[in-house]
């Protein structure tokens, strides 16, 4: 069997995304597709930028490390992996956005090291928040994400919280995901927030159906990893 071309898998994905938009009420150019990009060679990722695809999204700082400096054209680069506060630093000099700030601490190391390394812009991060409330998952509490942006915004004056992210509940099938992104929309509304990170291979079109503007996918646009 041949392979689909990645031009095509990507062209595939953007219509979805397109349709699931408008069944919402939305244009396409309201979500951004991500490309989740975990274990995906660099050389791969040069011709998908190449070949369109806007953002990469990246799992763990030392891999991002390798990967950053010889993609090109430079993509934006997400850290959507969770980040420990010991990585802070680094992930500070790498990345356009981080999605998985889920803590005050983290949130000050970040603001902390970004004075350090004389960064020349504000840093865009989203508060993760686990909404399925899973013992494996991470990300600050629902009924403490309030508290977290606030806190965010208040202390952090070199970080610009633009949103919230999720990893969604592991379901049987994708309908069952909706009531979670329905509370990180609510959220999302309730502290003024406009950017929802949520959504992935398997259930990126109920995401954006309940309002997400940014999705994660990866398997479906770079194939089965390992």
């Amino acid at each position: 069997m041949t392979e689909t071309r990645f031009e095509d898998r990507l062209a595939e994905l953007h219509g979805r995304i397109a349709a699931a938009a408008g069944r919402s009420g939305r244009p396409a150019g309201a979500v951004r597709l991500i490309g989740a990009s975990k274990t995906v060679p660099a050389v791969r990722l040069s011709a998908a930028v190449a070949a369109g695809l806007a953002d990469l999204g990246e799992n763990r700082v030392q891999e991002a490390e390798e990967k950053i400096p010889v993609v090109v054209p430079r993509p934006r680069w997400h850290l959507i992996g969770h980040l420990q506060s010991n990585k802070a630093r680094r992930a500070a000099a790498l990345f356009d956005c981080i999605q998985t700030v889920d803590s005050a601490r983290l949130g000050l190391a970040l603001d902390r090291h970004l004075a350090e390394l004389d960064r020349p812009a504000p840093l865009d991060v989203l508060v993760e928040v686990n909404v399925s409330g899973e013992a494996a998952k991470h990300g600050a509490a629902p009924g403490d994400a309030l508290a977290l942006v606030a806190s965010l915004r208040r202390d952090c004056p070199r970080l610009v919280v633009r949103g919230l992210m999720t990893v969604g509940p592991l379901v049987a099938e994708p309908d069952l995901a909706r009531p979670a992104y329905r509370l990180l929309a609510s959220l999302a509304r309730s502290a003024g927030l406009h950017e929802l990170s949520m959504g992935m291979s398997g259930d990126f079109e109920v995401a954006i159906e309940e309002g997400a503007t940014m999705v994660r996918v990866g398997s479906a646009l770079f194939g089965a990893r390992g």
